[in-house]
């Protein structure tokens, strides 16, 4: 079987489904807390490439799940036992909870059909949060894993969905952190050993062409 063909099978739409992380205006949008991630997913093609992947998914029939890391105006809940978590209370944005700082970013569209998941504590986008049961209860077995950051959140999801056993899949052009370079040493070297890699543009063929049954 060639690879093609593994990840067309993968990528069943009936057992698939595709999940953003941390795609907000405060995060990645043009007034975001973290200026130079958002300049990176930007300019890197990142951003757009997200959104491509969510309108094939749209019109496939993938389910998508958009992962939103949020906090109370008082702060209520939020840790503190991570130097992120200090360095966070101090950004110039906040990612509160009501406000345009966690809505999705555009150019991503969100539907009716889409899931959008807060958590208000800790670092992965699945542990602690209703990810995991919406998986399940979809009949996940293939998580695609796109956005920010390749520092920490990407990885932990990734993580997070093999430990669950679900198949991961990483567009690798549809996911970003900083410093640039960093991120294609982390696919290579941590990923790469845990996911299955692709391009956008594999994804999206495979997307738009299901298997047959």
């Amino acid at each position: 079987m060639s690879s093609r063909e593994r990840l067309s099978e993968l990528l069943d739409p009936a057992v698939t489904v595709l999940l953003t992380v941390e795609c907000q205006q405060g995060v990645v949008g043009p007034d975001s807390a973290l200026p130079e991630l958002a300049r990176q997913v930007r300019s890197s093609g990142a951003l757009a490439n997200v959104a491509r992947l969510v309108a094939a998914a749209h019109d496939s029939g993938v389910q998508v799940i958009h992962a939103i890391a949020e906090r109370r105006p008082d702060g209520r809940g939020a840790g503190r036992n991570a130097r992120l978590f200090r360095a966070a209370e101090r950004l110039p944005v906040q990612q509160l909870s009501g406000t345009t700082a966690v809505r999705v970013a555009p150019p991503i569209e969100v539907t009716e059909q889409d899931f959008v998941v807060r958590r208000l504590h800790g670092l992965s986008p699945i542990q602690g949060t209703d990810v995991d049961p919406l998986l399940r209860n979809l009949g996940c077995r293939t998580l695609i894993v796109t956005g920010v950051s390749a520092n920490v959140a990407i990885p932990n999801a990734v993580f997070d969905a093999v430990n669950r056993g679900y198949t991961a899949v990483v567009p690798t052009d549809a996911i970003a952190g900083v410093p640039a370079d960093y991120t294609p040493v982390m696919i290579r070297h941590t990923l790469a050993l845990v996911a299955t890699l692709a391009t956008t543009e594999e994804v999206l063929g495979c997307l738009r062409r299901p298997v047959a049954r």
